[in-house]
């Protein structure tokens, strides 16, 4: 588990145990990522709030693109719970477990399409110089721009980069391992 205290669903009382309760209702099950928050109930369902508008809601990206990126994100950051986790979801989508092995050790041999290697690209560039990115942002018009992916895209694309170093630093500031079933049992 963390590095911090954590209350689990067994020993979970009042809004603590209704916000698990919640979330399993919700999502199928109970993430270490969640329970490593429970000092803090409320900024659970914040995070989860978040969360699932950034990848569950309407976009012109689809919910594959939104989990590839939250994969490749996780790579540049060395976050092995959420590599765990996503490429698990975009398991659903791809269905082949060979495709997600090459993503997550070399990404240019797992397949994509020229769109997705040009997401792929601006999540690592962000995740890595966010500094380097502002008003006139050479990647964002040339090469976005070019791909065809349009304003909504961009800002899109922007929060599940966001949204993942958000996260990806809590899980690795506070040492939340991945479960032996992790990203398995979940409503995607």
């Amino acid at each position: 588990m963390a590095n911090i205290e954590t209350i689990t669903y067994e020993k979970a009382e009042g809004r603590l145990k209704e916000i698990y309760q919640e979330l399993i209702a919700r999502r199928g099950k109970l993430a270490d990522i969640h329970m490593v928050q429970s000092l803090h109930p409320e900024s659970i369902m914040a995070h989860m709030e978040l969360y699932m508008t950034i990848m569950f809601s309407r976009s012109p990206l689809s919910r594959e693109q939104r989990e590839l990126m939250a994969v490749i994100v996780s790579i540049e950051n060395g976050c092995v719970y959420c590599q765990q986790h996503h490429s698990a979801a975009l398991g659903n989508y791809w269905n082949n477990p060979e495709r997600i092995k090459r993503l997550l050790t070399d990404p240019s041999s797992a397949g994509l399409s020229e769109k997705d290697l040009i997401l792929c690209a601006y999540a690592k560039l962000l995740t890595r110089d966010p500094a380097g990115f502002g008003s006139g942002s050479h990647l964002q018009n040339a090469i976005l721009r070019g791909a065809g992916f349009d304003d909504r895209s961009i800002l899109d694309a922007t929060m599940v980069v966001a949204y993942f170093n958000f996260v990806n630093r809590i899980v690795l500031a506070l040492d939340v391992q991945p479960e032996a079933d992790a990203g398995q049992g979940y409503k995607y």
